[in-house]
């Protein structure tokens, strides 16, 4: 389903200020129980809650009561100072996208829940990049056609239904447009190299391997934006502002990778997301439980 009325990034200067977190405190606990297989009897003990208490709380992050975020923190192997700062309200200081000017975060809502997609392009030569499909391509080519663009590649972060689902309607109506992607169900020739660079004319698009809320997700790097604007990271479901993808069977393989792969990056590097408010590589090393 796609509702036009939330999809602010077909103006100029799309933005995700006024975007909740994708997680909120209880998510953030959940996730990190189930990834290290740990009873809520214990968690809830390590919290200074009941069982029920734990469990409204994961379910809907409010809770009149203060927890024992040292105790919980420690448990789950999270950072204490930072997880209470999720709960009482943080949120990534918004980008000032019009650094990137040809940016467009493009928001897409499903049954449960709301997805991006992101297209970026050469503001001379007018090439131009999908990254992830959204639930609906509608706008998506929407932009394609307004700033007369010409889409070279789609890359793909994972195969999750809500990245994907707009495949075949951009692939059918761009017949030449080239997919990269890290799954093994696409052809060989598709899937990414880790020594191959793809151009959109001064742009230049690099990837990470990045799996475990996905073991075929991959980061991709853009960077060499005019006006020396800071790289930008289309993530997936790797992490997301202030929390990640949950990895109940490979948690310490997605939080290694993040590490390594996405946190190393500049500071200044604008993280993407899958769902949830942009970010940055710094505001996440400060602000993110996980990390």
């Amino acid at each position: 389903m796609f509702d036009s009325s939330r999809l602010d990034s077909i103006g100029p200067l799309p933005h995700s200020s006024d975007m909740s977190l994708e997680d909120h405190a209880g998510d953030v606990i959940a996730k990190s129980r189930r990834m290290l297989k740990i009873s809520e009897n214990a968690v809830a003990e390590a919290a200074g809650l009941s069982v029920a208490e734990l469990g409204d709380y994961e379910d809907a992050g409010d809770l009149k009561k203060e927890l024992n975020w040292s105790g919980v923190a420690g448990l789950l192997e999270l950072d204490a100072a930072k997880l209470e700062r999720v709960a009482k309200g943080w949120v990534p200081e918004p980008p000032r996208l019009e650094t990137w000017r040809e940016f467009r975060q493009i928001t897409t809502n499903g049954p449960a829940m709301d997805v991006h997609a992101y297209l970026i392009w050469d503001e001379v030569t007018r090439e131009a990049a999908i990254f992830d499909t959204g639930f609906t391509p509608e706008p998506v080519f929407e932009i394609i056609e307004k700033e007369e663009l010409n889409p070279t590649c789609l890359f793909i972060t994972h195969m999750h239904g809500d990245h994907v689902a707009g495949l075949a309607p951009i692939k059918n109506r761009f017949a030449k447009i080239k997919m990269k992607a890290e799954s093994e169900t696409v052809p060989r020739h598709c899937r990414n190299n880790r020594t191959e660079f793809h151009h959109l004319g001064s742009l230049r698009i690099s990837n990470r391997d990045t799996p475990g809320h996905a073991m075929d997700g991959v980061t991709y790097i853009v960077g060499n934006f005019p006006e020396d604007a800071p790289s930008v990271a289309i993530v997936g479901d790797a992490i997301f502002a202030g929390s990640m993808g949950g990895a109940p069977n490979a948690g310490e393989l997605a939080k290694q990778k993040v590490r390594e792969q996405i946190l190393s990056l500049p500071d200044d590097t604008l993280i993407c997301p899958g769902h949830g408010p942009l970010t940055t590589v710094g505001q996440e090393k400060a602000n993110n439980p996980f990390y």
